[in-house]
């Protein structure tokens, strides 16, 4: 387990790197004992989906390695088999989910059928399979031979008595393994206490209670021979009795390295009562007195109360405030703190052993900070056989406070200063003065301290009692520039200076003031304390600080003068400067900026944008105040605005820095400077023009009176639209007769259709649009502005006005296209031409241009279909039409005259069918060059059928009813007697006709009167279904065979004996071929696409074929070989009558030589015939051998 953290980060960072799904298993194989509890880990890492992952585990049993037996799921319950159901249900397995992608199945009593190879699944939850899904790893059940034994039993000892006890620890584990042996003591409901162990790695070790008296040797484990394990302790304490076990452990180490303790067992106990001697001691604590004076001496005795005190070693140590002061062992040697080392150096305190029951602590001169808590402690301690002393009893008595009273001190403190309220940046001046009852006793040290508003309290100089004065953190810099000073002006007397005060010198000043005396060792020590305090107030600089800013005049015309007054409350002394800025916000602006500015040393700076303001501006500031007055003459509207006064106050600072203290802004004083009252008048009247194109436009703008002879006109002309808001900007001419085209010219391209004019009379402005177009209708006005020239010679503009509306409508010509509305029908076969005509009886213009489209209803599509497109540059184009049903490279276009446009479709298909027209479309040229569609007319329609030709396939067969034997062969033809097409393919197809009657087979014609007797009783299911068809073979039109038929596969020989021709040869024929048979033929044709479709399919008339049946005789058997039929019935008659004949001639010869040609006895001469031989060249029947009566004697 302690592997298991490092390794899920690892794989975890893998997951992410490669970002695919990966599981991982704890490595085995793992060795676990019976009835342990065993974990193991599985990790999934890389994947997708929700961040809880699920976990199903299960195991292969070695006795089947293949079978998945399923054991616990995180998702299902019901996913365990039932040999595991009832564990998992009482929670002996179950799994712990560590993380959302980890987890733990437990398995609590592992038992021998559970080793296997165990498999962790986790279901997918990514977006696709990616990685791996599951891992496995080996569990091995070993059986647990761990033996730890001890003899039970109770001793009783006496305190010091020496201990022994033995264990003995066995196994019998096959696997290399260790093992780990401990003494263990438990008293009562305790938790045990390790006394002694030898771990796994051989290593001795004790818990804290026994680990010093185990490195003294006290405590010893030893190994006797190959199992028994020795406790040894050799001087026993109270503290040991108990019942003392051995516990062993057997570890083995995992594939990762860790190790892993499959078993632990205990052995019997053994109980020790331990018998306490006499060590019982008590301590006690004396002083003479709990109260003292600075400098007194104090004795402090610890007094030991216990028996044989000299035989036996206590160690004391002495505590102040539980703060260790020294401790002394039992060589009587001090050993102080670093803290009371120094003292003791210098004779102030001692640390002793009066006699061997009382200790000592003395401090000769107290101090105040002695005050406290005091104490010893006594520590009994025990020498072991090495000589070194370990701790026992320990024990203390109750602590003796005492309280060490400082010297009295007879001083008071009383502090005044020159003024309590002051303004900022006058000087403060404070004093303190010490009073005593009698003659001083040592020296003063002084603190002066400010307390500010805010309760803070913060030290300003001190003055400590060698005379040395030193200010505080925050007055170091200004004590630095003089700015605060202390002195001491007499023995009892102190001052403190603070010049050039600030606002945050506000608050309560407090002296402080310190008595200090020599004490005995030579030491300063405080004896009195005393402060006092005034209260001083600094009334800020920027109090009550306020600027107004005032006007007489704030409307003027064209070249008046006007001032403006910035006025400065309170008036300030000459020390404290003001700065005054005057700034300007033009009229139509957001932004004020510097006109000019009066600076706190009396200089004037101008702002960077006051140009214009200098010639005409004066500014002056009163010499008994720090108001200022701005005058400005010859005004202009570039003087108009607001106008506003910016005061800042300074203050110098201890370091002859300056800071802006505070800066106020007046009110806002707006000046008009108004224009000459206009007299602009321009014309109001309305037109109305209709004119077509290519015609001029002609506008007209007319002003009627104006204000001035030196006016100057800036016309605008617009145009509005119906489908605009507002109008639109043609052209613009400024009052310094500038032209400057508007967006809308722009736009519409109308530069170099405009034409401006201005008459002699000054009053009249034209604008001619020529050769108008449709586009150029709307509504046209004029927007006249009048210009005057300003008193800072700048033109303005004084007025504007709006003029009547002309309203233009420009018109294209009038539309005559028209297109023949001829209807027609047509009925045509594939792979035919049709010829579709679109006449144009008349159009709007000879120079226009005219786009024709055919386009098609489909049946049982409402919607047209566009199947071409002739463009108006007579460019062809397919339609999406001419897409779908194959029509490009069957589609031409030619136009014989002007106006009639004819398209063909070649090689018409069946799809091509629908109903067809055409439509025009008129398109001129506009003015500026551009086409545009003036007219559009759709033509008659024309209805077009397209058919396929008509079925002619007929089939005959040629071989009739036929009878054939077993074993023999039977051919099966197909013969067409009349095609639809030249161009056709076919597809013939054989197959077995067999009758569904009772499950028997029949066929026509060829079976006995009694089989025709039952298939007129089943007549009526046959009609229901009368024929089983088998088929034997196919071959398509592309000359591919289909796959043969079961019953004849490896028999069928196929023949094309002609186009028209096709036969099928059955081989090796069985009675079981018997049977009707029937060919039949699909007719395929090319469409205009090119595609083979069926046309039509005719099937022949039945063909009874019926094979006979011979039974396997010898008769069979020689007939069905050939070399055995001539061996049997053809070699041996030549031989035999070869063999009779030679045997006549030889008794011929013989009775030849006789006298007699009689034969013996009268018998006439033997005559023989020659032999009859039939044989059926069938092989039906055997040969027949006749040899006529009288043949042979």
């Amino acid at each position: 387990m302690k592997c298991f953290f490092p390794v899920l980060s690892c794989l975890a960072v893998l997951g992410v790197v490669s970002a695919q799904r990966q599981v991982a298993v704890q490595e085995g194989p793992l060795y676990r004992t019976e009835g342990s509890h065993i974990t193991i880990w599985c990790n999934v890492s890389g994947y997708q989906g929700p961040p809880e992952q699920n976990f199903q585990w299960s195991i292969y049993l070695p006795s089947a390695p293949e079978r998945e037996v399923q054991i616990v799921s995180t998702m299902d319950p019901s996913f365990p088999y039932a040999i595991y159901t009832q564990r998992v249900r009482s929670k002996k397995i179950y799994v712990d989910r560590v993380q959302g992608n980890s987890a733990l199945l437990h398995i609590t009593d592992l038992q021998a059928r559970d080793a296997g190879e165990y498999e962790c699944h986790t279901p997918n939850t990514d977006e696709r399979y990616f990685g791996s899904y599951s891992a496995k790893m080996n569990l091995v059940v070993i059986p647990d031979s761990l033996q730890t034994t001890a003899v039970p039993q109770t001793m009783h000892k006496v305190e010091q008595d020496p201990l022994e006890l033995t264990c003995e620890v066995a196994t019998e584990t096959l696997q290399h393994s260790h093992l780990s042996v401990a003494w263990l003591r438990q008293r009562g409901g305790e938790k045990p206490v390790e006394v002694i162990s030898l771990s796994r790695d051989f290593v001795l070790q004790s818990s804290s209670d026994y680990a010093q008296r185990q490195s003294l040797g006290e405590v010893r484990l030893d190994k006797l021979g190959a199992s028994t394990f020795r406790l040894t302790i050799f001087h026993l304490q109270p503290f040991d009795q108990g019942e003392f076990y051995c516990e062993a452990a057997e570890w083995i180490q995992d594939p990762d390295g860790s190790w892993y303790p499959m078993t632990r067992k205990r052995s019997e106990g053994t109980v020790v009562n331990i018998q306490p001697t006499d060590k019982e001691f008590t301590i006690r604590l004396e002083t003479e007195k709990r109260l003292y004076t600075v400098g007194e001496p104090v004795e402090f005795r610890c007094i030991l109360e216990a028996q044989n005190i000299p035989d036996r070693y206590f160690a004391v140590s002495w505590a102040f405030n539980s703060s260790l002061i020294a401790s002394m062992g039992p060589n009587a040697v001090p050993v102080l703190n670093s803290e009371f080392t120094h003292r003791e150096a210098r004779g102030q305190l001692k640390v002793a052993k009066e006699s061997d029951s009382i200790f000592v602590l003395k401090i000769y001169h107290l101090r105040q900070e002695d005050s406290g808590k005091y104490n010893c402690r006594v520590t009994e301690r025990e020498k072991t056989v090495t000589g070194e002393f370990i701790d026992k009893e320990s024990k203390r008595p109750k602590n003796i406070p005492i309280i060490v009273l400082p010297i009295k001190s007879s001083i008071s403190v009383e502090v005044a200063s020159n003024a309590s309220v002051v303004l900022e940046g006058e000087n403060l001046h404070l004093s303190c003065t010490v009073r005593t009852a009698g003659r001083p006793l040592g020296r003063f040290s002084v603190v002066w301290q400010l307390v500010d508003r805010q309760n803070r309290r913060s030290n300003i100089m001190w003055l400590d009692r060698d005379g040395t004065v030193q200010p505080g953190t925050s007055y170091w810099e200004r004590s630095s520039f003089g700015g605060v000073q202390m002195e001491q002006v007499q023995p009892n007397s102190f001052s403190l200076g603070i010049f050039n005060s600030r606002k945050e010198d506000e608050g309560q000043y407090e002296c402080h003031v310190t008595e200090w005396v020599r004490a005995v060792d030579g030491e300063w020590q405080v004896v009195g304390e005393r402060r006092a305090s005034t209260l001083v107030s600094i009334t800020a600089l920027e109090t009550g600080f306020a600027v107004t800013a005032i006007s007489r005049t704030p409307g003027v015309t064209y070249s008046d003068s006007f001032d403006l007054q910035c006025i400065i409350k309170p008036h300030y002394p000459s020390r404290v400067p003001v700065s005054v800025t005057w700034r300007f916000q033009p009229v139509g602006t957001i932004e004020f900026h510097d006109l000019v500015t009066f600076t706190r040393d009396g200089g004037v700076q101008w702002g960077d944008r006051s140009s214009s303001f200098r010639t005409r501006t004066a500014i002056e500031k009163a010499e008994s105040s720090n108001n200022v007055r701005l005058s400005i003459s010859r005004a202009s509207d570039t003087e108009a605005g607001k106008y506003q006064c910016v005061a800042e106050l300074w203050r110098r600072n201890y370091n002859n820095t300056w800071t802006r203290l505070a800066e106020r802004t007046s009110n806002l004083l707006e000046i008009r400077v108004l224009q000459p009252v206009t007299k602009l008048q321009v014309s109001k009247s309305k037109r109305t023009l209709t004119l077509v194109e290519n015609r001029p436009i002609q506008l007209n703008c007319s002003v009627k009176s104006q204000t001035s002879q030196n006016s100057h006109f800036a016309v605008l002309w617009y145009v509005h639209k119906p489908s605009d808001a507002d109008g639109k900007l043609i052209l613009k001419t400024t009052h310094n007769s500038a032209f400057e085209y508007g967006t809308y010219a722009e736009e519409e391209g109308l530069r170099a259709r405009l034409q401006f004019e201005r008459h002699v009379s000054g009053g009249l402005f034209s604008l001619t649009v020529q050769r108008a177009e449709v586009s150029d209708s709307g509504s046209y006005y004029c927007h006249v502005e009048e210009w005057l020239l300003s008193p800072n010679y700048a033109w303005y503009k004084l007025a504007e006005e709006v003029s009547g509306r002309t309203e233009v409508t420009v018109k294209q010509p009038d539309s005559r296209l028209k297109l023949s509305q001829a209807q027609g029908n047509l009925s045509v076969l594939e792979m035919r031409q049709v010829q579709l005509e679109c006449v144009v009886l008349n159009r709007t213009s000879a120079a226009s241009q005219l786009v024709v489209e055919w386009f098609v209803w489909k049946p049982n599509h409402p919607e047209r279909e566009t199947v071409a497109r002739l463009s108006r540059d007579a460019t062809f184009h397919y339609g999406e039409q001419a897409a779908k049903n194959n029509l490009k490279g069957r589609l031409h276009v030619e136009s014989p005259s002007p106006g009639v446009y004819r398209l063909f479709i070649q090689n018409v298909a069946v799809q091509d069918s629908g109903t067809y027209s055409c439509r025009v479309e008129e398109w001129l040229p506009s003015p500026g060059g551009v086409w545009y569609k003036r007219a559009e007319d759709t033509a008659g329609q024309t209805a077009v059928r397209v058919s396929r030709p008509d079925a002619a396939l007929q089939v005959d067969t040629v071989v009739p009813n036929a009878t054939v034997s077993e074993k023999a062969a039977f051919q099966l033809d197909c013969s067409i007697v009349s095609r639809s097409s030249q161009d056709s393919r076919f597809a013939v197809a054989w197959y077995s006709l067999r009758t569904k009657a009772r499950g028997k087979s029949g066929g026509l014609g060829l079976e006995d009167g009694e089989e025709e007797e039952e298939e007129g009783e089943d007549e009526e299911e046959e009609e229901e279904d009368p024929t089983e068809r088998t088929a034997l073979l196919s071959v398509g039109p592309d000359a591919v065979f289909g796959p043969e038929g079961s019953p004849w596969e490896g028999r069928l020989r196929f023949q094309r004996l002609s186009p028209l021709l096709y036969r099928l040869t059955v081989l090796q024929a069985s009675p079981q071929d018997t049977g009707n048979y029937s060919c039949r033929v699909e007719e395929w044709l090319p469409s205009p696409q090119k595609e083979w479709y069926r046309l039509t399919e005719e099937e022949s008339a039945p063909i009874g074929i019926r094979v006979l049946d011979t039974s396997s005789t010898l008769q069979s058997i020689i007939c069905s070989n050939d070399a055995l039929f001539y061996f049997v019935f053809f070699y041996p008659f030549p031989i035999f009558g070869i063999l009779i004949i030679t045997i006549l001639l030889v008794r011929f010869k013989s009775r030849n030589s006789s006298k007699n040609s009689d034969g013996k006895n009268g018998v006439p001469l033997l005559w023989i015939k020659e032999p009859h031989l039939n044989y059926s060249p069938t092989c039906l029947e055997p040969p027949v051998l006749s040899i006529h009566p009288g043949a042979i004697d």
